[in-house]
């Protein structure tokens, strides 16, 4: 099976000019030719076209491509390992500059007014957006997000400081209670689960005891939020969602 120069050039998305220059320099000649002179591409020739395309796609000269895949030595299935390993690496650098081009948009949408040192300065280990994406699609379109969306549009460094050793004396309070043996179910814990719930609403949205007691099962249904509260103590996640559900069941 032999293609014409028109096809080869439609399938690899590359001009019929670009063909005609890469056997003039000698870097794809077609393996045949019909009657009338013609090029004709086999399915060697595609082979090697797409060998090329990948090296100019990752800013190989031409000459520095022939020379490659002109190597007596190599073996194609060399050949598509080391593109492989380049393609990959690309794509670490490629993915983290869209990282960074999208935290630049949303930063610039919110008028965050924090540098990145400052941002994981605040938070830690815990870095909000891992779970902005997750929160849109989840809450994205009930009032309380955009309620949350509003509020901290214009938080500063001090505010997410504030924020954040807010929370911490609240879960090291409910940590020091489950350390001492008091039940989820206190009076005490009880306390401490309702000064979450306010502070949740003071800080970010009216947090409902709904909402508050829907948090605490993801506190323990989620994995990576699970994580960040055995850092404190194991089993606080759990302890915190029981405390959560019976500060809203004694609401009732």
């Amino acid at each position: 099976m032999s293609y014409s120069v028109g096809q080869v050039a439609r399938f690899a998305g590359v001009t019929v000019r670009t063909l005609h220059h890469y056997d003039e320099i000698g870097l794809l000649v077609p393996s045949e030719r019909n009657h009338a002179g013609h090029r004709r591409y086999g399915d060697g020739d595609l082979d090697r076209l797409q060998q090329i395309l990948f090296y100019r796609e990752l800013g190989f000269p031409l000459d520095e491509v022939a020379t490659i895949l002109d190597d007596p030595d190599a073996d194609p299935q060399e050949h598509l390992r080391r593109l492989h390993d380049v393609l990959k690496e690309r794509i670490g650098k490629l993915q983290e500059m869209a990282a960074a081009v999208e935290y630049a948009m949303e930063a610039r949408r919110m008028n965050i007014r924090l540098t990145p040192e400052e941002k994981f300065e605040v938070f830690g280990d815990f870095d909000p957006d891992d779970y902005a994406a997750e929160a849109a699609e989840r809450w994205g379109g009930c009032d309380a997000y955009k309620e949350s969306q509003r509020r901290t549009a214009s938080y500063t460094k001090e505010d997410w400081k504030r924020l954040m050793e807010g929370f911490d004396a609240i879960h090291r309070k409910m940590a020091d209670l489950m350390a001492q043996g008091v039940a989820a179910d206190s009076e005490a814990a009880m306390d401490v689960a309702e000064e979450h719930r306010r502070f949740i609403s003071g800080g970010y949205y009216d947090c409902s005891y709904e909402m508050h007691t829907g948090l605490g099962e993801m506190y323990v249904a989620d994995e990576r939020f699970t994580a960040t509260y055995e850092k404190i103590r194991p089993g606080l996640a759990v302890y915190m969602r029981d405390a959560m559900l019976a500060n809203a069941a004694r609401q009732v």
